[in-house]
């Protein structure tokens, strides 16, 4: 998001000409939609992992510009504080063995990453959430040196006028408040793209609602926060707090939140785009040199860089991305739902879920949206986040007499949504062994009831157990996951608990 953004105060004029670029540019997608200007399908899928880092102690490390200096590839990146990074996977064509070159070239990057970090003391962590996290850890002065993420730390802030409240009831509850947006930080997420065309992209987009909510109910892996236990997905609920730049009262008025699930099915790109010039205003009123419609009517590809900076400002759970590659515009679903980690076994079995399942979804005769309202796939995303692999949704019934029912979420995608998922992995052109090696991970997971949540819980429970006070057991916890995260067996074959200490003599 906006790599030319610079520190800089904005006047009333910055924002009225931002706004009448914003118009100028939703024209532009307008037209290039209606000029059929867009790249052909080519089946192009793109991975990106934010990552943690974290000391042999298990606690976090405020080291990523020493870190990054090492790596020294433009496949990394800093993330918005200090102990974040990001890293970048060239993008794939869907088909072959695509999952397990993408698990190949993941775990060579993530492993050079770790001996490069592992020179000032500190290590790769791939998780939703960093447990060891504490308070005095997500401050302004953590934030990374970057001028963007100061820039949009000062909008949020100023746009909200008063401390962010977080507030969140899980198994423990949690009130705290923050004066900036760096707790947002402590969310590390995998951020999956599909390019689709415009033909295909409400379809696309409308099946990867429906899918979030089964994403994650067996991908959860963030259920602590500042010490307390909380959802079995928290990333969810503390997004939407720490970046909501709305106070209270508008709050209650319904004005909608930057951190966003959506309100209705599309059908196209350019409603979610009108939507967020409708409703969102600018955080960051950049206006570019460049003159769309004036590109547009020379013959010309136009970088409609304010829209793809606004846009870069709202957060979706699913988000529309525009975007050029060699002269040519391309439209993209950017799939944001899932967290980091366990291991990249675990990530790619997630990835291959979704890019399978979406595709199934997406080309039914008809579709689970035209069956679920929306507030009932917004209701099961909800759902999972709190109650992870336990968590029940409603579906569309079978047969003639249609309506919902509530099924538990381990049953729907291991009796429906896995099978549709082998389906379009096979319409994808993907080999039978990557398919059945990364949905067998998933299934797995469905039938002992495991992923990186519950493993989380049930092993600070256990240390917990042993006498452990809860700093220490989170710790403990956090060591452990790190260990066998590295070691690179799939979540579901970990043993629960912390290793017995070897007797000596």
């Amino acid at each position: 998001m906006g790599e030319k953004v610079v520190a800089g105060q904005f006047d009333l004029s910055d924002r009225q000409r931002y706004r009448e670029k914003l118009q100028k540019c939703l024209t532009g997608l307008e037209r290039l939609l209606v000029e059929k200007r867009f790249d052909r399908p080519k089946n192009l899928m793109g991975v990106e992992i934010e990552l943690n880092l974290a000391g042999r102690d298990g606690m976090p490390k405020m080291l990523n510009g020493q870190v990054l200096e090492r790596i020294a590839s433009r496949d990394f990146q800093t993330e918005l504080a200090m102990f974040n990074l990001e890293v970048n996977i060239a993008p794939h064509r869907l088909g072959g063995r695509v999952f397990d070159r993408l698990a190949e070239e993941l775990r060579t990057s993530l492993a050079y990453a770790d001996r490069k970090a592992r020179e000032v003391d500190a290590g790769i962590v791939m998780i939703g959430i960093l447990p060891t996290l504490g308070p005095d850890d997500l401050v302004s002065a953590n934030l990374s040196e970057v001028d963007r993420y100061t820039l949009l730390n000062d909008q949020i802030v100023a746009a909200r006028g008063e401390d962010f409240r977080l507030d969140i009831k899980g198994v423990e509850h949690l009130v705290r408040t923050a004066k900036s947006i760096v707790p947002e930080a402590a969310c590390t997420s995998v951020q999956l793209h599909l390019q689709v065309t415009p033909a295909r992209f409400a379809d696309v987009w409308n099946a990867a609602q429906v899918a979030c909510a089964a994403q994650i109910a067996v991908g959860a892996n963030s259920p602590f926060l500042f010490g307390h236990e909380l959802w079995r997905e928290s990333r969810p609920p503390l997004f939407l707090q720490s970046t909501d730049t709305r106070p209270p009262e508008l709050q209650a008025q319904g004005v909608r939140p930057r951190t966003w699930f959506g309100e209705r099915w599309i059908g196209s790109a350019h409603d979610l785009f009108a939507e967020n010039l409708r409703f969102f205003p600018a955080l960051l009123p950049i206006c570019d040199d460049e003159e769309p419609l004036a590109v547009l009517d020379a013959g010309g590809t136009p970088t409609l860089a304010e829209l793809v900076l606004h846009n870069g400002t709202i957060y979706r759970w699913n988000r529309p991305v525009y975007g050029i590659a060699d002269g040519v515009p391309h439209l993209r679903v950017e799939n944001r739902v899932l967290p980091a980690g366990p291991t990249v076994t675990d990530v790619i079995a997630n990835a291959a879920f979704y890019y399978g399942v979406v595709r199934a979804l997406a080309e039914e005769s008809r579709p689970v949206w035209t069956r679920l309202p929306f507030a009932a796939a917004e209701a099961n995303f909800d759902a999972a986040c709190r109650f992870g692999i336990d968590a029940r949704f409603a579906w569309p019934r079978r047969g003639r007499h249609g309506g919902t029912g509530e099924v538990d979420a381990v049953t729907l995608v291991r009796d429906e949504l896995l099978p549709l998922a082998s389906a379009g992995l096979d319409a994808w052109g993907v080999e039978a062994a990557d398919r059945d090696l990364y949905l067998g991970v998933i299934e797995e997971r469905c039938r002992r009831r495991v992923n990186g949540a519950s493993w989380q819980a049930a092993t600070f429970h256990r240390a917990l157990e042993q006498g452990l006070g809860r700093e220490a057991a989170l710790a403990s916890t956090t060591r452990r996951y790190a260990e066998l995260m590295h070691a690179g067996e799939p979540v579901h074959m970990w043993p629960v608990g912390l290793p017995e200490p070897v007797p000596l003599g």
